[in-house]
Protein backbone atom coordinates (compact mmCIF):
# COMPACT_ATOMS: atom_id res chain seq x y z
CA UNK A 1 0.00 0.00 0.00
CA UNK A 2 2.73 2.58 0.96
CA UNK A 3 4.65 1.62 -2.41
CA UNK A 4 1.64 2.74 -4.58
CA UNK A 5 1.12 5.45 -2.53
CA UNK A 6 4.89 6.67 -3.26
CA UNK A 7 4.40 5.50 -6.77
CA UNK A 8 1.54 8.07 -6.91
CA UNK A 9 3.82 10.19 -5.28
CA UNK A 10 6.00 10.22 -7.80
CA UNK A 11 8.88 8.97 -5.50
CA UNK A 12 11.10 6.11 -7.04
CA UNK A 13 12.87 3.49 -5.06
CA UNK A 14 15.31 2.32 -7.50
CA UNK A 15 18.76 3.39 -6.50
CA UNK A 16 19.82 1.99 -9.96
CA UNK A 17 17.82 4.56 -11.52
CA UNK A 18 19.61 8.12 -12.00
CA UNK A 19 16.75 9.90 -11.25
CA UNK A 20 15.87 8.39 -8.03
CA UNK A 21 14.44 10.95 -5.72
CA UNK A 22 13.80 13.44 -8.59
CA UNK A 23 10.48 13.82 -9.25
CA UNK A 24 10.70 17.31 -10.93
CA UNK A 25 12.95 19.77 -12.73
CA UNK A 26 12.54 22.75 -9.70
CA UNK A 27 13.74 19.60 -7.43
CA UNK A 28 17.00 19.62 -9.95
CA UNK A 29 17.50 23.25 -9.47
CA UNK A 30 17.08 23.42 -6.12
CA UNK A 31 19.45 20.59 -5.91
CA UNK A 32 21.86 22.34 -7.92
CA UNK A 33 22.10 25.63 -5.85
CA UNK A 34 22.28 23.27 -2.89
CA UNK A 35 25.51 21.79 -3.96
CA UNK A 36 26.93 24.74 -5.46
CA UNK A 37 29.44 25.50 -8.72
CA UNK A 38 31.56 23.83 -7.34
CA UNK A 39 31.35 22.06 -11.55
CA UNK A 40 29.85 19.05 -10.03
CA UNK A 41 27.19 17.02 -11.49
CA UNK A 42 23.67 15.88 -9.56
CA UNK A 43 24.58 12.03 -9.70
CA UNK A 44 28.38 12.52 -8.84
CA UNK A 45 27.26 12.09 -5.34
CA UNK A 46 24.35 10.33 -3.43
CA UNK A 47 20.75 11.20 -2.76
CA UNK A 48 19.76 14.40 0.16
CA UNK A 49 17.97 12.64 2.59
CA UNK A 50 16.58 16.01 3.55
CA UNK A 51 15.53 17.07 0.55
CA UNK A 52 13.43 13.58 -0.24
CA UNK A 53 12.02 14.67 2.90
CA UNK A 54 10.94 17.83 1.64
CA UNK A 55 9.55 16.73 -1.78
CA UNK A 56 7.91 13.89 0.13
CA UNK A 57 5.64 16.29 2.15
CA UNK A 58 5.09 18.88 -0.54
CA UNK A 59 3.85 15.84 -2.83
CA UNK A 60 1.27 14.75 0.71
CA UNK A 61 0.22 18.61 0.84
CA UNK A 62 -0.27 19.08 -3.22
CA UNK A 63 -2.39 15.50 -2.45
CA UNK A 64 -4.96 16.45 0.19
CA UNK A 65 -5.17 19.67 -1.58
CA UNK A 66 -2.37 21.69 0.72
CA UNK A 67 -0.07 24.04 -1.07
CA UNK A 68 3.59 24.62 1.00
CA UNK A 69 4.96 26.91 -1.37
CA UNK A 70 5.79 29.72 1.26
CA UNK A 71 8.42 27.11 3.15
CA UNK A 72 12.16 27.86 2.18
CA UNK A 73 14.58 26.76 4.21
CA UNK A 74 16.40 28.81 7.36
CA UNK A 75 19.68 29.33 5.97
CA UNK A 76 21.68 26.35 6.97
CA UNK A 77 20.12 23.79 4.71
CA UNK A 78 18.67 21.22 7.65
CA UNK A 79 15.48 22.35 8.85
CA UNK A 80 12.11 22.04 8.43
CA UNK A 81 8.96 24.45 7.76
CA UNK A 82 5.06 24.35 9.72
CA UNK A 83 4.05 23.46 6.48
CA UNK A 84 6.34 20.68 6.39
CA UNK A 85 5.71 19.72 9.79
CA UNK A 86 1.87 19.42 9.22
CA UNK A 87 2.21 17.60 5.89
CA UNK A 88 4.25 14.62 7.49
CA UNK A 89 1.79 14.63 10.16
CA UNK A 90 -0.96 13.94 8.31
CA UNK A 91 0.60 11.43 5.76
CA UNK A 92 1.94 9.36 8.77
CA UNK A 93 -1.63 9.24 9.93
CA UNK A 94 -2.98 7.89 7.07
CA UNK A 95 -0.25 5.49 6.89
CA UNK A 96 -0.95 4.39 10.69
CA UNK A 97 -4.71 4.33 9.50
CA UNK A 98 -4.11 2.11 6.43
CA UNK A 99 -1.66 -0.17 8.64
CA UNK A 100 -3.97 -0.63 11.26
CA UNK A 101 -6.77 -1.32 8.87
CA UNK A 102 -4.54 -3.85 7.14
CA UNK A 103 -3.53 -5.48 10.82
CA UNK A 104 -7.12 -5.91 11.84
CA UNK A 105 -8.13 -7.09 8.67
CA UNK A 106 -5.62 -10.17 8.97
CA UNK A 107 -7.49 -11.43 12.11
CA UNK A 108 -10.11 -12.58 9.21
CA UNK A 109 -9.87 -16.40 8.67
CA UNK A 110 -12.40 -18.91 6.77
CA UNK A 111 -13.24 -22.11 8.21
CA UNK A 112 -14.19 -25.29 5.80
CA UNK A 113 -17.25 -27.86 6.36
CA UNK A 114 -15.71 -30.65 8.63
CA UNK A 115 -12.84 -28.85 9.74
CA UNK A 116 -12.82 -26.62 13.29
CA UNK A 117 -10.23 -24.18 14.47
CA UNK A 118 -8.20 -23.30 17.16
CA UNK A 119 -7.42 -19.60 18.46
CA UNK A 120 -4.62 -19.22 20.92
CA UNK A 121 -4.35 -16.05 22.74
CA UNK A 122 -0.39 -15.43 23.20
CA UNK A 123 0.07 -19.54 22.19
CA UNK A 124 -2.48 -20.13 25.12
CA UNK A 125 -6.06 -21.77 23.98
CA UNK A 126 -8.81 -19.72 24.32
CA UNK A 127 -11.54 -21.16 22.23
CA UNK A 128 -12.38 -23.25 19.34
CA UNK A 129 -14.80 -21.91 16.23
CA UNK A 130 -17.59 -23.28 13.92
CA UNK A 131 -17.03 -23.53 9.89
CA UNK A 132 -17.69 -20.42 8.37
CA UNK A 133 -15.90 -16.89 8.60
CA UNK A 134 -14.34 -16.19 11.48
CA UNK A 135 -12.24 -13.51 12.68
CA UNK A 136 -10.05 -13.33 15.46
CA UNK A 137 -7.25 -10.66 16.77
CA UNK A 138 -4.58 -10.32 14.57
CA UNK A 139 -0.70 -11.65 14.91
CA UNK A 140 0.56 -11.42 17.60
CA UNK A 141 -2.00 -10.90 20.05
CA UNK A 142 -3.62 -14.20 19.20
CA UNK A 143 -3.08 -16.77 16.14
CA UNK A 144 -5.32 -20.10 15.21
CA UNK A 145 -4.48 -23.21 13.76
CA UNK A 146 -6.98 -25.59 11.58
CA UNK A 147 -7.92 -28.84 12.69
CA UNK A 148 -9.71 -31.35 10.48
CA UNK A 149 -12.18 -33.43 12.41
CA UNK A 150 -13.99 -35.05 10.02
CA UNK A 151 -11.16 -37.05 8.46
CA UNK A 152 -10.84 -41.07 9.36
CA UNK A 153 -6.98 -41.44 10.07
CA UNK A 154 -5.55 -44.65 9.61
CA UNK A 155 -2.34 -46.11 12.18
CA UNK A 156 -0.79 -49.04 10.52
CA UNK A 157 0.70 -51.65 12.98
CA UNK A 158 3.30 -54.16 12.36
CA UNK A 159 3.08 -53.20 8.74
CA UNK A 160 3.83 -50.19 6.85
CA UNK A 161 1.63 -49.43 3.58
CA UNK A 162 0.73 -53.22 2.75
CA UNK A 163 1.05 -56.50 4.51
CA UNK A 164 4.26 -57.51 2.97
CA UNK A 165 6.12 -54.79 4.60
CA UNK A 166 6.45 -56.02 8.01
CA UNK A 167 7.74 -54.33 11.01
CA UNK A 168 9.27 -57.35 13.18
CA UNK A 169 9.79 -55.21 15.82
CA UNK A 170 6.17 -54.38 16.05
CA UNK A 171 4.59 -57.43 14.85
CA UNK A 172 5.88 -60.33 17.38
CA UNK A 173 4.20 -61.19 20.41
CA UNK A 174 4.43 -63.51 22.97
CA UNK A 175 0.97 -65.28 23.30
CA UNK A 176 -0.41 -66.66 27.70
CA UNK A 177 1.19 -70.22 26.15
CA UNK A 178 4.59 -68.89 25.05
CA UNK A 179 4.22 -68.60 21.83
CA UNK A 180 5.22 -66.18 18.87
CA UNK A 181 2.87 -64.80 17.30
CA UNK A 182 3.09 -62.68 13.97
CA UNK A 183 -0.06 -59.88 13.79
CA UNK A 184 -0.37 -57.15 11.66
CA UNK A 185 -3.62 -54.45 11.95
CA UNK A 186 -5.11 -51.26 11.67
CA UNK A 187 -6.47 -48.90 13.39
CA UNK A 188 -9.10 -46.03 12.15
CA UNK A 189 -9.77 -43.26 14.48
CA UNK A 190 -11.50 -40.18 14.58
CA UNK A 191 -10.65 -36.63 16.56
CA UNK A 192 -13.25 -35.92 18.86
CA UNK A 193 -11.66 -32.59 20.54
CA UNK A 194 -9.26 -30.89 18.27
CA UNK A 195 -7.88 -28.30 21.71
CA UNK A 196 -7.05 -31.53 23.61
CA UNK A 197 -5.48 -33.50 20.28
CA UNK A 198 -3.14 -30.18 19.64
CA UNK A 199 -2.11 -29.46 23.35
CA UNK A 200 -1.95 -32.92 24.91
CA UNK A 201 0.41 -34.78 22.35
CA UNK A 202 3.66 -33.98 21.08
CA UNK A 203 3.97 -36.29 18.01
CA UNK A 204 -0.15 -36.84 17.86
CA UNK A 205 0.39 -39.84 15.40
CA UNK A 206 3.04 -41.59 17.00
CA UNK A 207 0.93 -41.36 20.26
CA UNK A 208 -1.84 -43.29 18.84
CA UNK A 209 0.41 -45.96 17.00
CA UNK A 210 2.27 -46.90 20.54
CA UNK A 211 -0.93 -47.03 22.42
CA UNK A 212 -1.81 -49.26 19.71
CA UNK A 213 0.89 -51.42 20.27
CA UNK A 214 0.65 -51.06 23.95
CA UNK A 215 -3.33 -52.61 23.83
CA UNK A 216 -2.45 -55.82 21.13
CA UNK A 217 0.27 -56.59 23.48
CA UNK A 218 -1.25 -56.65 26.82
CA UNK A 219 -4.27 -58.45 25.52
CA UNK A 220 -2.32 -61.11 23.08
CA UNK A 221 -0.47 -61.42 26.34
CA UNK A 222 -3.32 -63.01 28.25
CA UNK A 223 -4.85 -65.18 25.08
CA UNK A 224 -3.63 -68.49 24.01
CA UNK A 225 -1.75 -68.79 20.53
CA UNK A 226 -5.04 -70.79 19.33
CA UNK A 227 -7.57 -68.85 20.52
CA UNK A 228 -5.64 -65.32 18.63
CA UNK A 229 -5.36 -67.32 15.51
CA UNK A 230 -8.78 -68.81 15.08
CA UNK A 231 -11.84 -68.12 17.26
CA UNK A 232 -10.43 -65.44 18.54
CA UNK A 233 -9.67 -63.47 16.04
CA UNK A 234 -12.93 -61.05 15.98
CA UNK A 235 -13.21 -60.92 20.09
CA UNK A 236 -9.18 -59.75 19.90
CA UNK A 237 -9.39 -57.04 17.58
CA UNK A 238 -12.87 -55.98 19.83
CA UNK A 239 -10.88 -56.02 23.16
CA UNK A 240 -8.01 -54.06 21.89
CA UNK A 241 -10.32 -51.59 20.69
CA UNK A 242 -12.20 -51.01 23.72
CA UNK A 243 -8.45 -50.88 25.74
CA UNK A 244 -7.33 -48.05 23.70
CA UNK A 245 -10.15 -45.98 24.08
CA UNK A 246 -9.65 -46.37 27.99
CA UNK A 247 -6.13 -45.13 27.33
CA UNK A 248 -6.29 -42.14 25.02
CA UNK A 249 -9.12 -41.07 27.39
CA UNK A 250 -6.82 -41.36 29.88
CA UNK A 251 -4.16 -39.25 28.50
CA UNK A 252 -7.28 -36.72 27.57
CA UNK A 253 -5.60 -37.30 23.52
CA UNK A 254 -9.20 -36.36 22.06
CA UNK A 255 -9.18 -39.31 19.88
CA UNK A 256 -12.36 -41.24 19.27
CA UNK A 257 -11.27 -44.74 17.82
CA UNK A 258 -13.82 -46.07 15.21
CA UNK A 259 -12.51 -49.49 14.22
CA UNK A 260 -9.72 -52.26 14.58
CA UNK A 261 -9.01 -54.46 11.42
CA UNK A 262 -6.80 -57.32 11.95
CA UNK A 263 -4.74 -57.84 8.78
CA UNK A 264 -2.80 -60.60 9.18
CA UNK A 265 -2.37 -63.38 12.27
CA UNK A 266 0.40 -65.98 11.65
CA UNK A 267 3.18 -67.85 13.40
CA UNK A 268 6.35 -66.63 12.69
CA UNK A 269 7.70 -67.18 9.17
CA UNK A 270 10.40 -69.59 10.58
CA UNK A 271 7.98 -72.58 12.23
CA UNK A 272 5.40 -72.02 9.39
CA UNK A 273 5.96 -75.55 8.16
CA UNK A 274 6.19 -77.03 11.47
CA UNK A 275 3.35 -75.46 13.36
CA UNK A 276 1.34 -76.55 9.48
CA UNK A 277 1.87 -79.88 10.36
CA UNK A 278 0.86 -79.03 13.97
CA UNK A 279 -2.38 -77.68 12.61
CA UNK A 280 -3.04 -80.50 10.25
CA UNK A 281 -2.43 -83.07 13.20
CA UNK A 282 -5.07 -80.72 15.20
CA UNK A 283 -7.81 -81.16 12.12
CA UNK A 284 -7.49 -84.66 11.92
CA UNK A 285 -7.92 -85.58 15.77
CA UNK A 286 -10.98 -82.90 15.18
CA UNK A 287 -12.63 -85.34 12.51
CA UNK A 288 -12.18 -88.40 14.29
CA UNK A 289 -13.56 -86.74 17.26
CA UNK A 290 -16.43 -85.69 14.96
CA UNK A 291 -16.82 -89.34 13.21
CA UNK A 292 -16.64 -91.11 16.82
CA UNK A 293 -19.41 -88.43 17.96
CA UNK A 294 -21.79 -89.15 14.80
CA UNK A 295 -21.21 -92.46 15.27
CA UNK A 296 -22.19 -92.36 18.66
CA UNK A 297 -25.46 -90.38 17.85
CA UNK A 298 -26.30 -92.87 15.28
CA UNK A 299 -26.25 -95.94 17.81
CA UNK A 300 -26.90 -94.59 20.97
CA UNK A 301 -30.23 -93.62 20.28
CA UNK A 302 -31.06 -96.57 19.01
CA UNK A 303 -29.78 -98.55 21.69
CA UNK A 304 -31.94 -96.82 23.98
CA UNK A 305 -35.16 -97.00 21.40
CA UNK A 306 -34.41 -100.82 22.14
CA UNK A 307 -34.41 -100.93 25.11
CA UNK A 308 -37.12 -99.05 25.71
CA UNK A 309 -39.20 -101.21 24.00
CA UNK A 310 -38.11 -104.09 25.79
CA UNK A 311 -38.79 -102.84 28.76
CA UNK A 312 -42.43 -101.57 27.82
CA UNK A 313 -43.15 -105.08 26.05
CA UNK A 314 -41.74 -107.00 29.07
CA UNK A 315 -43.77 -104.06 31.33
CA UNK A 316 -47.22 -104.98 28.81
CA UNK A 317 -46.47 -108.91 29.08
CA UNK A 318 -46.06 -108.69 33.23
CA UNK A 319 -49.55 -106.00 32.95
CA UNK A 320 -51.48 -109.17 30.95
CA UNK A 321 -50.02 -111.98 33.03
CA UNK A 322 -51.12 -109.88 36.19
CA UNK A 323 -55.03 -109.31 34.76
CA UNK A 324 -55.06 -112.97 33.23
CA UNK A 325 -54.27 -114.44 36.81
CA UNK A 326 -56.33 -111.76 38.10
CA UNK A 327 -58.98 -112.56 35.80
CA UNK A 328 -58.55 -116.68 36.34
CA UNK A 329 -58.78 -116.18 40.20
CA UNK A 330 -61.86 -114.37 39.98
CA UNK A 331 -63.62 -116.40 37.57
CA UNK A 332 -62.70 -119.25 39.78
CA UNK A 333 -64.11 -118.01 42.80
CA UNK A 334 -67.33 -117.07 40.96
CA UNK A 335 -67.40 -120.95 39.65
CA UNK A 336 -66.79 -122.03 42.88
CA UNK A 337 -69.74 -120.47 43.71
CA UNK A 338 -72.12 -121.53 41.25
CA UNK A 339 -70.82 -125.18 42.21
CA UNK A 340 -71.50 -125.07 45.53
CA UNK A 341 -74.88 -124.17 44.64
CA UNK A 342 -75.33 -126.59 41.85
CA UNK A 343 -72.38 -129.44 41.59
CA UNK A 344 -73.94 -131.41 38.68
CA UNK A 345 -74.90 -128.60 36.40
CA UNK A 346 -72.02 -126.67 37.20
CA UNK A 347 -69.79 -130.22 36.63
CA UNK A 348 -71.47 -130.51 33.05
CA UNK A 349 -71.27 -127.16 32.07
CA UNK A 350 -67.11 -126.97 33.23
CA UNK A 351 -67.34 -130.27 31.03
CA UNK A 352 -68.61 -128.52 28.25
CA UNK A 353 -66.53 -125.62 27.97
CA UNK A 354 -63.43 -127.76 28.20
CA UNK A 355 -64.17 -129.94 25.31
CA UNK A 356 -65.06 -126.92 23.67
CA UNK A 357 -61.78 -125.08 24.26
CA UNK A 358 -60.01 -128.94 23.14
CA UNK A 359 -62.17 -129.74 20.23
CA UNK A 360 -61.76 -125.97 18.70
CA UNK A 361 -57.60 -126.91 18.38
CA UNK A 362 -57.69 -130.98 17.43
CA UNK A 363 -58.90 -132.66 14.17
CA UNK A 364 -62.11 -133.38 14.24
CA UNK A 365 -63.84 -136.78 12.41
CA UNK A 366 -67.20 -138.51 12.46
CA UNK A 367 -66.82 -142.02 13.52
CA UNK A 368 -69.37 -145.15 13.76
CA UNK A 369 -69.19 -145.38 17.69
CA UNK A 370 -71.86 -147.47 18.26
CA UNK A 371 -71.71 -150.58 15.91
CA UNK A 372 -68.01 -150.79 17.09
CA UNK A 373 -66.37 -150.30 13.29
CA UNK A 374 -62.88 -147.52 13.18
CA UNK A 375 -63.58 -146.57 9.95
CA UNK A 376 -63.36 -142.64 9.20
CA UNK A 377 -65.92 -141.70 7.60
CA UNK A 378 -65.79 -137.30 8.14
CA UNK A 379 -62.34 -135.79 8.71
CA UNK A 380 -64.83 -132.46 8.60
CA UNK A 381 -61.55 -130.06 9.59
CA UNK A 382 -59.58 -131.49 6.36
CA UNK A 383 -62.48 -131.08 4.56
CA UNK A 384 -63.02 -127.82 5.66
CA UNK A 385 -59.68 -126.49 4.93
CA UNK A 386 -59.78 -128.00 1.38
CA UNK A 387 -62.60 -126.17 0.37
CA UNK A 388 -60.98 -123.19 1.63
CA UNK A 389 -57.76 -123.88 -0.48
CA UNK A 390 -60.00 -124.64 -3.16
CA UNK A 391 -62.01 -121.64 -3.22
CA UNK A 392 -58.49 -119.70 -2.72
CA UNK A 393 -57.14 -120.38 -5.72
CA UNK A 394 -60.30 -120.55 -7.71
CA UNK A 395 -59.99 -116.93 -7.66
CA UNK A 396 -57.31 -115.88 -9.89
CA UNK A 397 -58.62 -116.07 -13.58
CA UNK A 398 -55.81 -118.59 -15.09
CA UNK A 399 -53.86 -121.41 -13.15
CA UNK A 400 -50.61 -121.52 -13.79
CA UNK A 401 -49.62 -124.64 -15.80
CA UNK A 402 -48.79 -127.71 -14.16
CA UNK A 403 -50.50 -126.64 -11.19
CA UNK A 404 -53.59 -129.86 -9.83
CA UNK A 405 -55.94 -129.78 -7.32
CA UNK A 406 -55.03 -132.36 -4.45
CA UNK A 407 -57.69 -134.68 -4.04
CA UNK A 408 -59.08 -135.43 -0.45
CA UNK A 409 -56.96 -138.08 1.11
CA UNK A 410 -59.40 -141.17 1.32
CA UNK A 411 -60.42 -141.64 5.15
CA UNK A 412 -58.18 -144.62 6.42
CA UNK A 413 -55.76 -144.14 4.25
CA UNK A 414 -53.41 -141.98 6.43
CA UNK A 415 -51.96 -143.42 9.49
CA UNK A 416 -51.77 -140.45 11.50
CA UNK A 417 -55.80 -140.03 10.83
CA UNK A 418 -56.32 -143.72 12.07
CA UNK A 419 -53.83 -143.14 15.15
CA UNK A 420 -56.20 -139.61 16.20
CA UNK A 421 -59.32 -141.74 15.67
CA UNK A 422 -58.57 -144.17 17.98
CA UNK A 423 -56.98 -142.22 20.72
CA UNK A 424 -60.38 -139.94 20.43
CA UNK A 425 -62.58 -143.30 20.65
CA UNK A 426 -60.31 -144.16 23.94
CA UNK A 427 -61.11 -141.20 25.60
CA UNK A 428 -64.37 -140.49 24.61
CA UNK A 429 -64.99 -144.16 26.20
CA UNK A 430 -62.89 -142.97 28.97
CA UNK A 431 -65.52 -140.08 29.40
CA UNK A 432 -68.29 -141.95 29.38
CA UNK A 433 -67.33 -144.32 31.64
CA UNK A 434 -66.64 -141.60 34.07
CA UNK A 435 -69.78 -140.25 33.23
CA UNK A 436 -71.69 -142.71 34.25
CA UNK A 437 -70.05 -143.48 37.58
CA UNK A 438 -71.04 -140.16 38.92
CA UNK A 439 -74.59 -140.15 37.90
Amino acid sequence: MLVSLFKKLGIKFSLNDPQWGRGSQDDNNRQNQNNGNNGKKPDDGPPDLDQLWRDFNQRLSRLFGKRGGGGSDNGDGGGFNRGDIKGAGIGAGVIAVIVAFLWLASGFFIVQEGQTAVVMTFGKYSHTTLPGFNWRWPYPLQSHEIVNVSQVRTAEIGYRSNAKNKQLKEALMLTDDENIIDIQFAVQYKLKNAAEWLFNNRDQDETVRQVAETAIREIVGRSKMDFVLYEGREKVALDVGQLMQQILDRYKSGVQITNVTMQGVQPPEQVQAAFDDAVKAGQDRERQKNEGQAYANDVIPKASGAASRLLEEAEAYRSRIVANAEGDAARFKQVLEEYQKAPAVTRDRMYLETMQQIFSNTTKVMVDAKSGNNLLYLPLDKLIQQSDNAAAAAKPATAPAGSSTASPTLPGTDPVYSTDVQRDSRNRDARDSRDREVR
